[in-house]
């Protein structure tokens, strides 16, 4: 077991704009990733099996709704400390990351803003403290990028609900006790509703054989006739701008998560090439491992300052879905692209489990993907400058 040595980059002195606060949440976070998920996190990868007994320590750091208020058992912390911690944890490995913002912006969020008193009261605190864990329901197996195309329903029966369909690729359904689940209504109209595991009819078989996000669990959500009390459907937002406002809470976290990827492949790159000798000279010594140690530095940099303006903007109630998308976007296509290079530094030694190279550029390769692939991102920047939809 190798020690975590990591010394994050701040090319640009990043730090005199955070707030003492900022650092010490951060500094929290990275001591406990240091401690907890890098000595550990390899095994579990190579096992496929997520290691729930962190889900105390997520907690405990603040990981579970940040942002959500203290009243309701959250940390109430602001959106630049909440990227913070999503930034420390995904630097320790993308799948615990999404674990945590589902967690966050998929579960607790929706709650807080869609939801009733009752249902704030009931649920966020015993997810603010991992006690219940939760999980999203928005892709289906025939709708992905379209999720308006749903086809998960739900039918008044008077005294309940009735809910049937199915929903796939979903981080933390095998053991979540909650599902934030969308489906249409009888006027094929979208609302969130709260499902409890235990319900009967309600099953989520666990996704198996993944070579992306090995330490975090996937699985099904399937509803086969199941009884839904009313008090449980989120009556405060309805459409597909409900579940897109979750997204935009979770997607803005991943520009944060990504760029904490990134960091530590290079870190493990810049710190390899000093160490690794060929033709009796450091490898760092070439022309060639320069530059790409030198575009590393400058991505990472631009990134940081491109996530930092867009937190400063989310606290001040100005940031934009287009905005965070284009952050999402570009930080995530940074960081795989520096796990690659970083992975061709290291030679053979990067695909091993030695380093965490490799392990982060397969997890890339689904945080790439979801919460909207990098191509919708494209659309949705195209969209928004020249008001042309070409999603239509």
């Amino acid at each position: 077991m190798k020690p975590d040595v990591f010394e994050a980059p701040d090319y640009y002195n990043l730090d005199e704009l955070l707030s003492n606060e900022h650092k010490l949440v951060r500094d929290a976070a990275r001591a406990w990733v240091k401690r907890d998920v890098s000595p550990i996190i390899e095994d579990y990868a190579q096992k496929a099996e997520f290691p729930k007994q962190i889900i105390t320590g997520l907690a405990e750091i603040g990981a579970f709704g940040p942002y959500i208020p203290v009243e309701y058992g959250g940390a109430g912390l602001d959106q630049i400390s909440y990227g913070l911690i999503m930034q420390e944890i995904e630097r320790g490995d993308s799948g615990v990351r999404s674990t945590a913002s589902v967690q966050s912006s998929l579960v607790m969020y929706p709650i807080w803003k869609y939801g009733n008193e009752a249902q704030r009261q009931k649920y966020l605190p015993k997810l603010a403290s991992g006690e219940w864990m939760g999980c999203f329901g928005l892709t289906e197996p025939d709708h992905g990028s379209n999720p308006g195309g749903m086809v998960t329903n739900f039918k008044d029966m008077g005294d309940h609900y009735l809910l049937n369909g199915a929903k796939m690729w979903i981080s933390n359904a095998p053991f979540a006790q909650v599902a934030v689940v969308w489906a249409k209504d009888e006027d094929d109209r979208i609302h969130g509703l709260i499902v409890e595991r235990g319900m009967e009819g309600f099953s989520t078989p666990e996704t198996h054989n993944k070579w992306s996000l090995r330490a975090s669990a996937t699985g099904e959500l399937i509803f086969d006739n199941v009884k839904v009390p009313k008090e449980n459907l989120l009556p405060n937002k309805s459409g597909l701008g409900a579940p897109l406002g979750c997204l935009d809470s979770a997607r803005y976290g991943i520009a944060w998560g990504a760029i904490g990827a990134a960091m530590d492949c290079y870190d493990t790159a810049l710190r390899y090439s000093k160490e690794r000798i060929q033709f009796g000279k450091p490898i760092g010594q070439f022309q060639l491992q320069q530059k790409k140690l030198a575009e590393m530095i400058t991505e990472i940099t631009k990134a940081q300052l491109l996530t930092w303006r867009l937190g400063v903007l989310k606290n001040e109630g100005k940031a934009t879905s287009a905005q965070i998308s284009m952050a999402k976007r570009n930080n995530v296509e940074m960081a795989i692209n520096i796990a690659r290079e970083a992975r061709q530094m290291l030679g053979g030694m990067g695909i091993t489990g030695e380093y965490s190279i490799m392990r982060h550029s397969m997890n890339l390769e689904s945080v790439i993907t979801y919460e909207g692939t990098h191509d919708i991102h494209l659309l949705i920047t195209g969209l928004d400058i020249t008001g042309l939809n070409a999603f239509k």
